[in-house]
């Protein structure tokens, strides 16, 4: 209080300077370290919690819209069966008809479609060179390549026959491939999958996982084959790949008609992968912003206390608040002076915070690999302007009490 006090009296004139300003705001500050360290503490806590769940959020938003484009972008997926609600009230109809390969094959002639790849998956035992694994067994077309954007490291794939009489020809996934061959080429090697036995005419690159599937852990074998060996009369899922010019929504429409046409009716779904990454881009953008809320009301408490904190410094230095008016300080002047040191507190808690906040996304990065972070710099630039707009509407209303102190009985304030 003395050394502000000091401060205020060497001010003269009626026009306060700025660095008059900023030499009492800071000196205000210094006075009591204590106190504007755990006020500026408060804000920074806030920071930190927005810039560290963000990050996570952010960080998490781009692994899975990664982990759903790592087969492409330019695909089109349709499903057997389709909901249908009709007049009469609870009557809800599930019509699932078969989803065949005639109807894969019909797709592919269809304009601005490049590939199209029918699909089944099952579960087996595949036995070779006297191990047995049970793995994922995918049934696909000759396709998969070029449209799933996975290629061959040894070998070849699966070769284009036509799909009811294909051979029986098999491709591992990278890991399956070393479960079973070790380091030892497993080309023309025979293994059975499910009591039938296949060749082995190729490897895959490594995949990875995608959502907790493992990728790696897989062969593959022509589609007809697979249906037959796990009785399925219908496709799971067939998947389109369209040129990169060609719009979605247009060619989504040409495969509506040409599956009505065959089927009859509308008992498919097709779906975009551009409709589904606009649906999780929404889903994840309400779980950064859920997780930003969260920080923000740390934020909150640290507004709270800067209101409180420049309330009680108005209490004490009513006297100086006196001195200045009585030497001519205008109103506004002593209410930029306090506005100035809220600020200052919020300004700086918020540049701390961004820093402790930054620091720890990185630390979270290094002992945690699998836990994907990325600074979600808009929220880092709003938080740091929600802590100066904070410490502003905090200083507030204790700088407009400071100003409207009558000058003489502040003097006489102990």
């Amino acid at each position: 209080m003395h050394r502000t006090m000091t401060n205020a009296a060497q001010y003269t004139g009626g026009n306060m300077r700025l660095n008059d300003l900023i030499h009492l705001t800071g000196s205000a500050i210094l006075a009591q370290r204590t106190r504007s360290l755990l006020t500026g503490l408060g804000i920074a806590v806030g920071i930190a919690a927005v810039v560290l769940l963000t990050a996570i959020g952010e960080g998490v938003q781009r692994f899975v819209v990664q982990e759903f484009t790592q087969f492409g972008t330019n695909l089109i997926a349709i499903s057997p069966g389709k909901t249908q609600t009709f007049g009469v009230s609870g009557a809800v109809i599930s019509n699932v008809r078969p989803l065949s390969l005639d109807d894969a094959a019909a797709l592919v002639q269809l304009p601005q479609v490049r590939e199209v790849v029918p699909f089944v998956q099952g579960n087996a035992e595949v036995e070779a060179a006297g191990l047995t694994r049970r793995t994922t067994v995918f049934g696909t077309g000759a396709a998969v390549p070029e449209v799933w954007q996975i290629r061959p490291a040894l070998g070849r794939f699966l070769p284009d026959d036509e799909p009811r009489r294909a051979r029986a020809f098999a491709v591992l996934g990278s890991k399956l491939y070393r479960e079973l061959f070790g380091t030892r080429s497993p080309l023309g090697e025979r293994i059975r999958i499910g009591g039938e036995t296949f060749r082995v005419i190729g490897t895959m690159q490594p995949k990875g996982q995608m959502l907790g599937f493992d990728l790696d852990d897989t062969v593959y074998i022509p589609i007809a084959r697979a249906m037959a060996m796990f009785d399925r009369e219908s496709l799971m899922e067939v998947d389109v790949l369209y040129h990169a010019g060609a719009e979605a929504a247009d060619l989504a429409k040409h495969i509506k008609a040409r599956l009505i046409a065959r089927h009859g009716s509308e008992d498919f779904t097709i779906v975009t992968q551009d409709q589904m990454l606009d649906v999780l881009g929404s889903v994840l953008e309400v779980l950064t912003l859920a997780v930003g809320a969260l920080g923000a009301i740390s934020l909150l408490v640290g507004g709270i206390g800067i209101l409180t904190i420049m309330t009680i410094s108005v209490n004490e230095r009513t006297a100086e608040v006196g001195l200045l008016r009585a030497l001519g300080a205008r109103r506004r002047q002593v209410v930029g002076l306090f506005l100035g040191e809220a600020i200052v507190l919020a300004g700086s808690g918020g540049v701390v915070g961004l820093i402790l906040g930054a620091g720890g996304t990185w630390l979270i990065t290094a002992l945690i690999p699998g836990l994907p972070t990325q600074l979600a710099w808009g929220y880092v630039g709003l938080a740091l302007l929600i802590a100066v707009a904070i410490g502003l509407l905090a200083g507030v209303a204790p700088a407009l009490r400071a100003a409207s102190l009558d000058p003489v009985t502040a003097l006489h304030a102990e």
